[in-house]
């Protein structure tokens, strides 16, 4: 079907004309707000000030929802919004990973506002359309779809309801619509945003942004995978969100000086081409490279968090992946991303549900998903993960999210728990791959169990105890959630700066806000709380800034100069700040530092903080963790590393455990355990600025210029 042949016969609900203008220095000046309940349709322009406080990306997704929202305001209100936007460098193609957009709500699994961010095209197309940011608000009540046309500058709304939903069909059936068809490379200028089957029924949902693949001629899908925005999206009774635009490349975003952008490009593509191979591998093998190195370092999650490795972990390392991916293929989710990380399966052939028998391409999987969908519910078959991650792929769900709540259900299941009755039949033990995927196709049809499990691991802890199912503490302790969002994929028992990477996070425990595992654990180069405490203000606030300026994080130190262990501080990979502060400058002609990129993300990240605190979240008691994060919760977990713990109990606390029983033991080391945790809260909250509860006092909100009146109002009382 052609557009011109769907516009024939799908009703056309809205259309709002604009008038195209160049971007200036990365900015469009102004946002878009599409209200898909009563078809309001405006533009708003951005401020200096909006730019100065908050960036792009994540600051504007944050400031435009602080406004749209109530403190008050539910998931499934209408007035709750999904706000996209990419920052000012989102769309330059002269340095590797800057395709990146934020995409932002109010959470269905958390109650806070989520952030999550992801490559594919729409970012960058939504601002060649002329869109620093676009709103969603309202709901729908029929499904539609809503298109962003630069050609001819328009918006418009279609009814959709003989779309299908699932995203990989989907997708491709809206590129072969909207491009032109007698240019075929016209797919390259359509993205499309959707979620899937299983978003319907579950609080995971995910979103989905496709990109056209030339070489491979297919439709290709990364994912906003954290805190359930599918679910919105799909509540909103929106099929797809569609960007349509006239050429990508070259200067579109109007930088200040293009020279100085290309020269750090060049640097960099060098550096993959010279060091990738010897480093990390991700041209072969993508952020894959990473599982067998995890299971060596006992940082693979494996039965739920339980252990850290496992004896068939050789089955999914590095290069068992690597024979699975193509290569020699630009795999970049964005156009001159040497970094070529985003691998794919080609010509997969599916062997069960609603696809089975079709031949296709599946997106990953990533480290992430070789463990959320494998290790972690004792699976080490890389087939089901292949499989699994395509399905979460197109039913649309976080694939960390469900492996986390795989898991847990895995424990509950031999724990008693749950029954064969109580799952409606299913036999969830650790390591049942055919029952862990039926678990899946569940989700996607809205049926037994599987309608349970989509609930998320703090919705089940409620469910199972409100049933009189288990003991409420020991689910508590083994549910990998933290401000109801699931755990990603890394043990961090032996980390305590990992801990308060994950327990402190704004959103919940995403390894994307603070990664400190080899800096603490292994390369023992944090001792001291203070250290911990500077670590974990530095690194959060500057991994934020990616998702403000548009940028992926991974070629900040997933390749390094030569030459970086040479550093002062190596962790920060300095040469690369350097690289990001020089391309900030080139595109936006301002004079920024790495002390001000820094101090930009600490504006965004303070208000982030305050906007939960406002929702009535965000202060200690929400950074608290299961213990499970923390050390052994039970017998045989310890007995597993008994004699790390008992030298542990001896150096550490003092402790000799000679004669002591196994729950003796365990009881000491939790009390110190969670006791050093407390401590680390205190610290990092006084490196901060924060009170002893997690608020942000108020000169240090003057301090960092983020003394927004609506903003001292909400945490003034707290002081």
């Amino acid at each position: 079907m052609t557009f011109s042949e769907f516009k024939q016969t799908h009703k056309l609900l809205a259309q709002y004309k604009y008038t195209w203008a160049p971007i200036d220095k990365g900015y469009n000046n102004r946002t878009i707000y599409v209200n898909v309940g009563d078809f309001t349709i405006k533009e708003k322009p951005v401020s200096q000030q909006m730019k100065e406080k908050f960036i792009g990306g994540k600051g504007f997704d944050l400031r435009l929802l602080w406004d749209a929202t109530k403190p008050d305001t539910k998931w499934n209100d209408p007035e709750n919004e999904i706000v996209i936007s990419g920052g000012p460098c989102c769309g330059i193609t002269q340095y590797s990973g800057a395709g990146k957009a934020i995409c932002c709500a109010i959470s269905p699994q958390t109650d806070i506002i989520v952030d999550s961010n992801v490559g594919g095209f729409f970012g960058p197309f939504l601002k060649f359309c002329g869109f620093d940011a676009l709103e969603i608000q309202g709901k729908s009540n029929q499904e539609i779809m809503v298109l962003f046309e630069e050609e001819r500058e328009v918006i418009e709304i279609y009814e959709a309801g003989d779309l299908p939903v699932d995203s990989h069909v989907l997708a491709e059936k809206l590129h072969d619509m909207m491009a032109n068809p007698e240019n075929e490379k016209d797919k390259y200028n359509v993205s499309v945003v959707s979620a899937g089957t299983a978003a319907d029924h579950s609080l995971i949902g995910m979103l989905n942004f496709s990109f056209y693949d030339i070489k491979r001629k297919k439709v290709r899908l990364k994912q906003a995978g954290r805190g359930g925005i599918g679910t919105v999206l799909r509540d909103k009774k929106i099929k797809a969100l569609v960007a349509h635009v006239k050429t990508i490349g070259g200067n579109r975003n109007n930088v200040v000086s293009l020279e100085a952008i290309q020269e750090r490009g060049r640097k960099f593509n060098k550096e993959m081409r010279e060091l990738d191979d010897k480093q990390c591998e991700m041209r072969s093998k993508g952020t894959a490279h990473l599982t067998h190195i995890m299971n060596d370092y006992d940082l693979l999650p494996v039965h739920n968090f339980k252990f850290g490795s496992h004896p068939d972990a050789f089955k999914i390392r590095g290069d068992v992946w690597k024979s699975y991916f193509t290569q020699n293929v630009p795999d970049g989710c964005w156009v001159g991303c040497n970094m070529a990380c985003a691998k794919g399966v080609d010509n997969y052939e599916l062997r069960s549900g609603p696809y089975k028998g079709d031949k296709v391409i599946v997106d990953g999987p990533e480290y992430e998903t070789t463990s959320s969908l494998g290790s972690i519910a004792g699976i080490f078959n890389p087939d089901f993960t292949i499989e699994a991650n395509f399905y979460c792929d197109t039913y649309g769900i976080c694939t960390i999210s469900w492996g986390t709540i795989l898991g847990f259900v895995m424990e509950c299941y031999e724990n008693g728990i749950l029954n064969e009755e109580r799952t409606g039949g299913l036999k969830l033990n650790f390591g049942n791959a055919d029952v862990a995927m039926e678990l899946l196709h569940q989700v996607s049809r809205g049926e037994g169990f599987g309608l349970i499990a989509g609930q998320g691991v703090r919705k089940m802890k409620g469910i199972f105890a409100g049933n009189g199912w288990g003991d409420p503490n020991f689910m508590q302790d083994i549910g990998m959630e933290n401000k109801g969002l699931e755990y990603s994929q890394y043990v961090s028992k032996e980390s305590l700066a990992q801990q308060g990477g994950y327990a402190m996070t704004n959103k919940g425990p995403q390894h994307d806000e603070a990664w400190l595992i080899f800096m603490d654990m292994v390369n023992n180069q944090i001792p001291t709380f203070e250290k911990k405490a500077e670590a974990l203000h530095y690194f959060p606030m500057f991994r934020t800034w990616f998702g403000l300026a548009g940028f992926c994080k991974l070629p900040w130190n997933d390749v390094e100069p030569d030459d970086n262990a040479q550093n002062a501080e190596p962790a920060k990979v300095p040469e690369h700040v350097d690289n990001y502060v020089t391309i900030f400058n080139a595109v936006t002609g301002l004079s920024i530092d790495k002390t001000e990129l820094v101090r930009m993300s600490e504006r965004v990240y303070n208000f982030q903080r305050i906007f939960s605190i406002r929702r009535g979240y965000g202060l200690r008691k929400h950074d608290a963790q299961p213990y499970r994060a923390c050390g052994p919760v039970t017998k045989e977990e310890y007995e597993s590393r008994a004699d790390r713990y008992d030298k542990q109990l001896l150096e550490k606390v003092g402790f000799d455990p000679t004669g002591k029983s196994t729950e003796e033991k365990m009881a000491v080391l939790r009390k110190h355990r969670e006791d050093q945790y407390e401590k680390l809260l205190d610290a990092v909250y006084e490196r901060r600025g924060w009170t002893k509860n997690g608020v942000p006092k108020l000169e240090h909100l003057k301090n960092i210029g983020m003394d927004l009146p609506e903003v001292i109002e909400v945490v003034a009382p707290l002081q």
